[in-house]
This record gives structure tokens, sequence and C-alpha cells, in this order.
């Protein structure tokens, strides 16, 4: 069985260790074995930033790290049994940014990266270099090789009659998201074409699962490639996505900080009838709909389930999505 998910953050490389189990994928640090099903996750790339001379790719870097058993399990970002001692040093020399940190261990990713995509590589081509030291178990594809940077448009914090651009990064590492968000924007997203193999990946897949990832700057800038939403409402296969809110409140991160800028209430409802149907909307991608157990929700053209949706171990994670193949009409077993 083929298998896309698109994800994003902390929450997606999470849920991809789901996926991985719900399929009988050999677990973090296991030997790799040939299985009848291939994955591939298509990550938001929105979230990367150039710091310090050096290319970040945040979330490649989770999902990376996380399927190949380095991440900081506490943290759910960056290495395990990670130092500090250079970002010390450039705060010692009073190198700006200081509200960003490169642990020394994620340094040498971000070197490695620098220095191919300087040398004339592709991102995609990067992300499977680096993947073959990490072996993640299935395949890494960017959303897209192009530069895509989210911005947020906030009320300047030294003058408030004034507003400007932020880059995402700051303006969720360095406030918090605690600045009201007037507009959230991916900036070059308009002229970005998808990574090669992720539109053929959706095409040829059975299932096509949404993480539950921030549905404005993880899945929602995924969407936002000219050329994948197509491909989702083309697809045969069943498209289905896991709500990330859980009775009002965001499984993860600031997600509503997100939503309130792009006005949509923080509900698994809203959420859901944002994405929208295949089957009634114009722009809709959504066959079904995960929400938390108990929940009445409804979002018109779309099988809505309910079901436990808390990732508190791979083993829920997996039920979680075993549940989403469901939906999709596909068997696991």
């Amino acid at each position: 069985m083929k298998v896309v998910v698109l994800v994003g953050g902390v929450g997606g490389a999470r849920f991809l260790l789901g996926v991985q189990a719900a399929l009988g994928l050999p677990p973090v640090g296991a030997a790799k074995k040939d299985v009848p099903h291939e994955v591939t996750a298509v990550v938001n790339t929105g979230d990367d930033v150039w710091m310090h001379g050096l290319r970040v790719c945040p979330d490649l870097d989770t999902c990376m790290y996380t399927l190949g058993g380095g991440i900081d399990t506490e943290r759910g970002w960056g290495h395990a049994g990670e130092t500090w001692t250079v970002k010390q040093e450039l705060a010692a020399y009073g190198a700006e940014p200081t509200w960003f940190g490169l642990g020394d261990k994620d340094i040498a990713t971000h070197l490695i990266r620098s220095r191919m995509l300087r040398a004339g590589y592709p991102l995609s081509a990067v992300t499977e270099a680096l993947c073959a030291r990490w072996q993640p178990g299935l395949r890494l594809l960017p959303m897209s090789d192009d530069r895509v940077e989210t911005h947020v448009v906030v009320d300047d914090p030294d003058d408030p009659e004034q507003r400007k651009a932020l880059h995402f990064q700051e303006w969720w590492v360095r406030y918090r998201a605690e600045l009201p968000a007037h507009t959230i924007v991916p900036v070059g997203a308009e002229e970005s074409v998808p990574a090669p193999g992720v539109l053929d990946a959706i095409g040829e897949a059975d299932a096509v699962l949404l993480a539950p990832s921030n549905p404005v700057v993880s899945v929602g800038t995924v969407l936002s490639v000219p050329g994948v939403r197509e491909a989702l409402r083309k697809t045969e296969a069943g498209v289905v996505g896991l709500s990330p809110i859980i009775e009002g409140r965001a499984l993860r991160g600031m997600a509503d900080a997100c939503l309130g800028a792009i006005g949509v209430e923080t509900t698994a409802e809203a959420v859901g009838r944002h994405y929208g149907s295949r089957q009634t909307s114009e722009e809709g991608v959504l066959d079904g709909w995960l929400v938390q157990s108990g929940e009445a929700v409804s979002v018109p053209g779309v099988a809505v389930r309910g079901v436990p949706l808390l990732m508190s171990d791979v083993d829920a994670t997996a039920r979680m999505a075993r549940a989403a193949f469901e939906l999709c009409g596909v068997d696991v077993d």
C-alpha cells in the first residue's frame, strides 16, 4: 500500500511514528526490512530560515531525527544529548539573532545542507542525502525545492502605530506568538512548484492523510504550493484529516493564534470546514475527518468519526492512524 502524509512540526513527526507502527514498519532503531507498504511524508518548509549563514529546516529535521532515533524526546525537537558551545560563543560575540539557538550537533546538519544548497543541489536531493544517515524508514519530501518562507504581519512592538512583517520563526520563537497576527503569508508560495515526487506520490497513493499538525502554518502551507491542492482533489485515494484541536484547545503549540489570524475558530468543526469537502466545495480536500471522541462535529460532505486523538504514546498514535486508514477505505492488516 502507498500512503502519503502531509505533515509539519513535532506533532506531525510523532504522527508519522504512529503511521509506521500501524503499517507494521520497523520501529525506531530496528533493522530495516522489506515491507509491503510505502510511506511518503510531504513536509512543510515554510518555517525554513537562514540563520548565522546556515539554512535551517525545522520540520524536515524534526521528522528526520524523530524517525531516525536521534530526537530529544523531552523537547520534541533537536538532537538528543545536545550541547550549546557554539551558541554560547555567538552570544559572547553579540551575534544576532540571540533568540534562536542552534545546538552543536544540529549545526552539523545545517552545515551539510547549506554546503550542498550552495553547490546547486535542490532541497529534495539534500534531504535524501541527509536521510541516508538517519534511515527514517520512509521517504521525506520537502513540499517544494523553491524558497517559501512564512511571514506574519503584526503591530510593530517598537512602534504600535505601525505594522511589520516578521519571519514565522521570530514570531513563534522570539515572541511566542503573543503578538496578535493580522495576516499570515507564505511568501514565495505562489511562484513555487511541488518538489519532484510530490504530485506523483499523491496521484499514486492508496490513502492520503493530513496529520494533526498546525492547519495554517504547517498543512496549510503545504496546501499553498500550486498543484498540491489540485492533486489532492484529483487523487482516487481517500483523503482523511485528523483534528489538531480537542475541545477547543490546540493539541500542541499555538495553533489558536494562527487560526485567529485567518478568521477560523479554534474548534475541530471550524478546522474541518476550513479544509473543506472534496465533494461539496470547489477548494475542499477532505473525504473524512477524525475528531476527539464525544465531540459533536458536522462538516458538510465529509465523513466525521470520533476517536481518541491524544498521541500519548506510539501505540495510541498507531490506533489513530488505523482509524484514518479505515476511514480512507483501506485495510492495513
